[in-house]
């Protein structure tokens, strides 16, 4: 059964239900069958004797009445004549009428189980079943109450075999009829199955086409529909979109830090070289020898920062989250930074009192450190920067701002990117991850990094949690 494929299995589930559904179907039509006809047998059985009950006459003289005619019978009885109509003699649907005395005796008419029946009490309007050789035999009586008719008594005899032909064509053609409704279906269930598993089998081809040439371009094409199976297609399919985006920025992100990394890495093997070349002054193994530190530590603030970022997208644990006094982090941030000095550019901040938020200290403060690194890096000799934490709308807005170089408009989607520089920053010492390091830790909490500037007047960036 396990190694059955899914259309078999389906089909063979669908066959077997039928199978049972069209037996009690089958078992059902013929005992519905059986007590319509009994009924119906025991319904003519009373429709003909009531009937007859109209079919006697008594007259006390034969003076004045045609006794020539053709369809009638006259018999004695008592002091008078009884007449019988003719058509009392033939047997109606299986059904035959008598006229028995109150003493149960035969006066006329025919009864196939006489000897059966002989015996039995007459009960008015009532139907009474009798056994006769193995066969049922229903039973009417109607009393005459005509006047001269009294003691006189109509009874009608059936077998319940009359509708055994009925019956058996009711049988043969249920055995052709259903047999054949279940093969067509399950035949036409067979097809109907390969049909909806169709979406499934270019679903899964597609995947192992996928799986085989390592094309996440690939898309599942089942064309237009709104079922399960489309919306199961379109769900792969946005799978592998951000599964090719996810690969795509990997390759890039490898490919720029490849190219970064090169840069530090040929500078230290060039000043090794140079150094062992020949003999050097101490002036010059030490300025050597701090060329190698200072770009060994470019090259560890890199792979670190490489790092952070493989950490947060995994959801790494190394980042716990905790209930954090924003405005106590970012005051305290702001006056260690403000001890830089840098350019002599001065930093101002405001922070609203009583603002909490649940995140990670480490990386909220390496932020607004980035935030604040970038604004010197690129700001304008004696200039200023802003720090502004504030509370609106339910949401958090911490925001850096400078009066330095500015970011031009084809530029400000760009920065975020990992190992972009602008072209206004190629002097700075950064490489390019800063930025894109704090939009990494604002998305890391849920929030999201936006930024405003212009060329010669600044730039903003506004961290929403």
């Amino acid at each position: 059964m396990r190694k059955l494929s899914l259309r078999y299995k389906i089909t063979l589930w669908f066959s077997v239900a039928l199978l049972i559904v069209v037996s009690f179907t089958y078992i059902s039509i013929l005992s519905v069958s059986n007590q319509i006809l009994q009924k119906t047998i025991r319904d003519n059985l009373i429709e003909t004797v009531e009937n007859n009950y109209d079919e006697f006459r008594y007259h006390t003289s034969l003076d004045s009445t045609d006794t020539d005619r053709d369809n009638s019978h006259f018999l004695e009885f008592e002091s008078g004549y009884l007449e019988v109509n003719d058509d009392f003699l033939n047997e109606v649907n299986g059904v035959y009428t008598a006229l028995y005395s109150s003493e149960s005796n035969l006066l006329y008419g025919e009864n196939p189980v006489s000897r059966a029946t002989y015996g039995t009490p007459f009960k008015d309007s009532q139907i009474q079943s009798i056994d006769s050789e193995g066969v049922t035999y229903y039973i009417f009586d109607r009393r005459l109450t005509l006047k001269g008719l009294n003691g006189l008594w109509i009874r009608g005899v059936v077998s319940e075999k009359q509708g055994d032909m009925q019956m058996s064509t009711i049988t043969r053609i249920s055995l052709i009829l259903l047999p054949a409704i279940l093969l067509i279906s399950c035949i036409g269930g067979y097809f109907l199955v390969k049909r909806m598993l169709r979406p499934i089998q270019k679903i899964s081809e597609t995947a192992k086409q996928i799986g085989q040439k390592n094309d996440l371009k690939k898309r599942i094409e089942l064309g237009y529909g709104n079922d399960e199976l489309h919306q199961l297609a379109g769900t792969f399919n946005d799978t592998f979109d951000k599964l090719d985006k996810s690969f795509e920025t990997q390759r890039r992100f490898i490919s720029d830090a490849s190219h970064e990394l090169r840069t530090p890495m040929s500078v230290i093997s060039a000043q090794c070289e140079l150094a062992l070349e020949k003999p050097m002054s101490e002036e010059e193994y030490e300025r050597a020898l701090k060329v190698i530190s200072r770009q060994s530590q470019k090259m560890s603030k890199m792979i670190n920062d490489m790092l952070d970022f493989t950490r947060m997208e995994a959801g790494s644990e190394k980042y716990p989250m905790e209930t954090i006094d924003m405005t106590e982090l970012v005051s305290s941030v702001c006056q260690d930074m403000a001890l830089i000095r840098e350019k002599n550019i001065k930093l101002d901040f405001e922070a609203e009192k009583g603002i909490v938020f649940t995140g990670n200290r480490l990386l909220l403060s390496r932020l607004l450190i980035n935030l604040i690194s970038n604004a010197y890096r690129y700001g304008n000799q004696n200039g200023h920067i802003w720090v502004c934490l504030n509370r609106e709308a339910q949401k958090i807005h911490l925001s850096v701002k400078d009066d330095g170089i500015g970011i031009a408009k084809g530029e400000q989607d760009k920065i975020f990117q990992r190992f972009y520089q602008s072209d206004n920053s190629h002097s700075g010492e950064g490489v390019g991850l800063g930025l894109s390091m704090a939009g990494e830790i604002a998305r890391f909490h849920g929030g999201e990094i936006t930024v405003s500037s212009e060329i010669n007047k600044g730039s903003k960036f506004t961290v929403i949690l």
